[in-house]
């Protein structure tokens, strides 16, 4: 075997980050203050957005039906918030919407009358009516009790009176031509027989009659009863004309009396025809119903039912004192500009509104007047914010609001008939004419379910405003977020920040994002660690929060959450989980992996071994074997096989069979970061050179060996450390990372201390060759013209090795072969030998 070819030292150092790549701090000099107190609030929606931005004025400057808009991003970056600021800056500018109004239909009560008046007007026109009706009443009890109207009463009283004397002396002669005489009693007109004397006859006196001559008389009297009923007749037709024409005179007293007031409201709204018609119909109905002025006797269809029921029927109809209301169902008098309506519960009823009942002798009634506006009516010829996912939970919400935008009215309807359940609606109110602007807001998932399983949701839907969770860090944006800060200080009544505490933040929010150039524009997470920082300056009394006061936050919430990575790396440091941090190994190396907890995310290292040995199988990875691997992981052994067979199976093929494994993993795995270590594990079983285990190793692979960048990379570097820390560091120790991933460095300080005192290293490895340098401590080597590479190599000791392999594996297969010859050959040719 050919001398090896050691890395240099040079080398080596090379391919180190230096200390100012590791991290980036913001400069607290860069501020034009020493104290948040010194700066102007944050006063913009939105920090960062401007393509979100661009696409909200957009949707808000287009009103052409269809035109609504949904707004995704991640949780916490302020979506409802700029959604609430923009729409608002906007409504200001436009026209307020007119007022909305019920009122009764008098021909048909189950049908209320929609209204719709100028904003402000709606409230006017509830107290003109209230007044109207009240002065309407108090004419009309004027003029029925007055001097005027009392004599064309009496007089015609007196009309009446003498008509129906002259019947009854009318009948008075037809019962005497018959012997009778008429007697009026309580209950009617009774008939008597008459003596001769022409005095009335007792009944002891009838009774002492023959029969003969009763009989006679009863004859006389069933022939005056036939005669009398026709002059009855004509008596009860005069009666009911006089009540009727008594009814014209009271009406036409009363029209007389309130005509003016009617007529002066009429020119008041003669601009809106509907409010006419309706004063008209109130004008009509009181007339048709003088009689509740005069203590509510019952009327003709009322007459001959029992008290009772009829209480029961006035209490299912509205009463006098309601029935010639206004129901402002909208009023938008004291709106500036267009209503920008934020329903966080978008239930069906509190969407479309409801009709709402009272218990009335035991039973359920309703009116008009208990109709209830939803947040589409308030909303309506303004904008209506609502969250999608609430909105798709809600029973009914989400179709309803689709008919809304498609029909352009709203009926209100409740929510058990359009579920097809039976009914218990007494009113069908005229639908209200719509026109709003629709604001959904969600996560990016629901709007690509929404976009692609609903056909809908593209009509009606189609401005997509998009929220990036990240954004630049550039002088502009730390200039807003120190402005938000401040902001954050002011709206929560916090202590001040320094400019160092901002510079602080301005680094925390680089960390969340992992990213030197950017910015977390998850501020929601931002507002927190401001308020506990806060909190932290508060309990030791200081005036000012501190760039200390932030660290203390940041510490303090990791150590709210991070008792699993603890107990993980005691178990680890207890001897229980096997990972080396010292010597060196064959066929072994240490991954790095992430475990995302949701509230926290932290690097666990894990052994990777890797076994060689003589066969065709290639290479075996036993937890894709077992389906503990997913999709993403078994993708990169798939490309580790390709790998080797592009770099060493040109000329001739594998013989090769190899296991590799985690190590004590038993959860599963997934992800492709962990595809190079794998690939390091099998070229140091191949090569037989010792793999460094104070060294571990992320980064995903491709076919070409190109290391490729992962995530996590700040929590991986930060997991390998901390248990090099905890045994102790030794000044060999570091991670080899992807070199495209630098950029991605915010690392905590304990590490860039570290780093710095050259206790612990970071490496950064953009192809395999360079990373196997690394824990191999031997040069990879390039191959020459021939495809042959230099003696003492990793590479060329590979390929030696499967070369050797080859040779073995084909003497192998010929003895196999050999050994499987017919009994028959073998004595043939033995008996070749002898002759």
């Amino acid at each position: 075997m050919s001398a090896m070819k050691a890395l240099s030292a040079a080398q080596l150092q090379s391919r180190r980050l230096p200390l100012d790549r590791l991290t980036v701090r913001c400069a607290p000099d860069i501020f034009e203050f020493s104290s948040t107190r010194e700066i102007t609030p944050l006063e913009e929606g939105i920090i960062g957005q401007p393509r979100a931005v661009k696409a909200m004025e957009f949707g808000l400057g287009a009103k052409h039906p269809g035109f609504h808009i949904f707004i995704s991003g991640p949780i916490g970056s302020g979506k409802t918030g700029f959604a609430v600021t923009k729409v608002k800056q906007v409504a200001q500018s436009e026209s307020t919407p007119d007022d909305i109004c019920y009122v009764n239909h008098f021909g048909q009560p189950d049908r209320p009358i929609v209204l719709t008046l100028p904003a402000g007007m709606g409230s006017e026109l509830r107290r003109d009516v209230k007044e109207l009706v009240e002065e309407l009443h108090g004419e009309i009890r004027k003029a029925l009790e007055g001097e005027a109207h009392e004599k064309r009463r009496s007089a015609f009283l007196r009309q009446v009176e003498t008509r129906l004397t002259a019947m009854f002396r009318e009948m008075e002669e037809l019962a005497k031509e018959e012997g009778f005489i008429l007697q009026k009693g309580q209950s009617g007109i009774f008939t008597i027989p008459m003596t001769e004397e022409g005095k009335p006859m007792s009944k002891d006196d009838f009774d002492s009659l023959e029969e003969k001559r009763r009989q006679e008389i009863n004859d006389r009297e069933h022939r005056l009863e036939s005669r009398l009923a026709d002059v009855l007749r004509r008596s009860r037709n005069l009666q009911k004309e006089a009540n009727n024409h008594l009814k014209e005179i009271e009406r036409d007293s009363a029209h007389q009396a309130t005509k003016h007031l009617v007529d002066a409201l009429k020119e008041k709204y003669k601009n809106h025809v509907k409010v006419v018609e309706f004063l008209t119909n109130v004008q009509e109905d009181v007339l048709e119903n003088l009689s509740d002025l005069k203590g509510g006797a019952p009327s003709e269809e009322e007459e001959g039912t029992p008290a009772q029921l009829i209480l029961l029927a006035r209490g299912q109809r509205p009463s006098q004192l309601t029935r010639y209301e206004v129901n402002l169902f909208v009023e938008n008098g004291a709106q500036v500009g267009a209503p920008v309506i934020v329903e966080s519960n978008p239930t069906f009823t509190n969407l479309f509104g409801k009709v709402e009942y009272r218990s009335s002798f035991g039973s359920m009634a309703t009116d008009f007047t208990m109709i209830k506006p939803g947040a589409v009516h308030q909303a309506n010829g303004g904008y209506l914010i609502l969250q999608a996912l609430p909105l798709l939970a809600s029973p009914g919400a989400w179709e309803g609001l689709k008919r809304v935008l498609r029909t352009r009215e709203l009926r209100i309807e409740n929510l058990g008939e359009q579920l097809g359940l039976p009914s218990t609606a007494t009113l069908k109110p005229e639908p209200v004419p719509i026109d709003v602007k629709v604001i959904l807001i969600g996560s990016p998932r629901i709007y690509y379910l929404l976009y692609n399983m609903d056909e809908d949701f593209r009509k009606f839907f189609k401005v997509r405003v998009d929220f990036d969770s990240v954004m630049e860090r550039n002088q502009e944006n730390i200039r807003k977020y120190a402005a938000f800060v401040g902001s954050v200080c002011e709206r929560e009544m916090l202590l001040p920040f320094t400019a160092e505490a901002v510079a602080r933040v301005i680094d925390y929010s680089s960390r969340l994002v992992s990213h030197q150039r950017k910015l977390s524009t998850s501020f929601h997470d931002i507002k927190d660690m401001i308020v506990e920082a806060a909190m932290w300056a508060e309990s030791e009394g200081a005036t000012e929060v501190l760039a200390g006061h932030v660290d203390q936050a940041i510490q303090e919430k990791n150590f709210r959450v991070n008792r699993i990575e603890e107990r993980i790396q005691e178990t680890i440091c207890d001897g229980m989980l096997l990972v080396d941090t010292d010597g060196a190994v064959v066929g072994q190396v240490n991954g790095l992996a992430v475990l995302d907890l949701g509230d926290y995310a932290f690097g666990k290292p894990n052994r990777i071994t890797a076994r060689v040995y003589l066969g065709r199988e290639g290479v075996i990875h036993i937890e894709r074997e077992i389906r503990l691997s997913g999709q993403s992981h078994s993708k990169g052994v798939l490309i580790l096989t390709s790998f080797f067979a592009s770099r060493f199976a040109r000329e001739r093929p594998l013989s090769l069979s190899a296991a590799l494994t985690f190590e004590q993993l038993y959860d599963g795995i997934d992800g492709d970061s962990a595809s190079s270590a794998e690939l390091y594990a099998l070229l140091s079983a191949l090569s037989e050179l010792p793999l460094r285990q104070d060294i571990a190793v992320t980064g995903s692979v491709n076919q070409r060996g190109e290391v490729q960048p992962i995530g996590g990379v700040n929590e991986k570097i930060e997991g390998f450390f901390r248990l090099c820390q905890a045994r102790g560091l030794t000044g060999s120790q570091g991670v080899i990372i992807p070199a495209s991933n630098a950029p991605n460095l915010m690392l905590d300080q304990a590490v860039l201390d570290a780093v710095e005192a050259g206790r612990f290293h970071i490496y950064a490895v953009s192809h395999v060759d360079e990373g196997i340098e690394i824990l191999s401590g031997v040069q990879a080597g390039q191959p020459d013209e021939d495809g042959k590479y230099p003696p003492g190599t990793v590479n060329a000791l590979i390929t030696e090795k499967l070369l050797r392999m080859e040779e073995k594996w084909q003497e192998s297969s010929k003895q196999a072969k050999k050994s499987r010859k017919p009994a028959s050959i073998r004595s043939g040719e033995r008996s070749g030998e002898n002759g």
